[in-house]
């Protein structure tokens, strides 16, 4: 059975390189914990709330950070495979360069979130916050972001190719030089209104 720690707080600590491989916590707080180079895999947090945390180089693997909150965190170079992180809210973390493949963010904040040169791969993100998100250079391919929350997003050379962009209105985002596929094109131009025809 996993390790189980529910209602605590964690204040400056060092956790760093620490494998959290299958704990599981539950309405925790942390506070200016340094998870830098930390693993995890089969991880659980539940409700809890990262202040100030560095995730700096961490890497995570089938975990959840469900309905959790973090704000100021650095992410530098943090990567999330297959993990879980529906219901979350990012503020004013430091997110570059964040790399994501497969798993799920869908109802997650990210609004005003500086994701310059991110990657996301392959991850449901529905109905996710990118509101004000500055993704110039990211890449978002093979996501599912239908009904994703854009207005005001900077998407200068983004690459959204294969990805669902059902709910995306072109003409409230930054949009120079986005790259999306032949099919896209034709869903955001039926949006706009137009007939397409052969």
């Amino acid at each position: 059975m996993p390790e189980l720690t529910e209602d605590a707080t964690f204040r400056d600590e060092d956790w760093y390189a620490e494998d959290l491989a299958d704990r599981h916590f539950v309405n925790c707080s942390f506070h200016r914990v340094d998870l830098t180079e930390a693993t995890s895999r089969g991880a659980v947090f539940e409700g809890c709330t990262f202040g100030d945390v560095a995730f700096n180089v961490s890497r995570h693997t089938d975990s959840a950070f469900t309905r959790c909150v973090f704000t100021r965190c650095n992410l530098f170079e943090a990567e999330f495979t297959g993990c879980k992180l529906v219901g979350s809210t990012f503020d004013r973390c430091d997110l570059r360069p964040l790399t994501v493949a497969g798993g799920d963010w869908s109802f997650l904040t990210l609004a005003g979130g500086d994701l310059r040169g991110a990657r996301f791969t392959g991850v449901r993100m529905r109905e996710t916050d990118l509101s004000g998100a500055d993704l110039t250079g990211a890449v978002l391919t093979g996501c599912d972001l239908s009904d994703a929350q854009w207005r005001g997003a900077r998407l200068s050379g983004v690459d959204l190719r294969a990805s669902d962009l059902t709910g995306l209105d072109p003409t409230t985002v930054h949009r120079a030089e986005t790259v999306i596929d032949m099919m896209q094109a034709a869903t955001i131009a039926r949006a706009l209104g137009f007939d397409i025809r052969d």
